[in-house]
């Protein structure tokens, strides 16, 4: 629950004033806290977008970054295990081209193979002991502007190729030319398969 509708009702309200507490933000650490405790007990982790950084992290937590890349910065630094998702780079229901009248609906944003292709998990930002807290990345595709399949493929091929070789390739071996070079051949294997993909280079 977004934390503005947190003000407009009485039981939370009541519960924070039970628990002494200030603003909502400390309602939310409080409730991520005690799912912290649960999950500890039964084995399990927790793993939260990156606003459960807000008003106090959970002990346990792993933090999913998504509102750019300062959230996991912050986690990693308080020594929690971090996954890279920043929307900047990583969510494929935002458009592949600045021509957003020749492609299919999508959320907004512009995020084309070769930016996320650019990415690093790593921010440059983190310390050799730091750095060793990000887990990996994830890439996100929201489907409510999607209306079947197809559309979503689209969506998801090939910048999923072009995330694969960020997750899996250290940065150093990386090389934009020699993918695109190889995909092409994947693009045949994909074409096999009657997946719809975005032809790469396409204005």
């Amino acid at each position: 629950m977004p934390q503005g509708a947190m003000e407009s009702q009485p039981c939370m309200q009541a519960r924070m004033k039970e628990l002494g507490l200030v603003n909502e933000e400390e309602l939310q650490s409080y409730f991520i806290h005690r799912m912290d405790q649960f999950l500890t007990k039964h084995g399990r982790r927790l793993i939260g977008w990156d606003e459960i950084l807000e008003g106090g992290l959970a002990p346990g937590a792993t933090v999913m970054s998504w509102r750019g890349e300062a959230g996991g910065i912050a986690a990693a630094r308080a020594k929690h295990d971090v996954v890279m998702a920043p929307n900047t780079w990583t969510y494929f229901d935002y458009y592949q081209s600045e021509n957003r009248e020749s492609e299919p609906l999508g959320i907004g944003g512009y995020v084309p193979l070769e930016k996320v292709y650019s990415y690093d998990p790593v921010s440059e930002a983190l310390s050799p002991d730091e750095a060793k807290y990000v887990l990996g990345t994830q890439a996100q595709l929201w489907t409510e502007y999607m209306s079947n399949p197809k559309h979503v493929e689209y969506m998801a091929y090939p910048r999923a190729c072009a995330h694969a070789e960020v997750a899996w390739t250290l940065p150093a071996l990386k090389d934009y030319a020699d993918f695109h070079a190889r995909l092409s051949a994947h693009l045949e294997r994909l074409a096999i398969l009657d997946v719809n993909y975005r032809l790469p280079g396409k204005q």
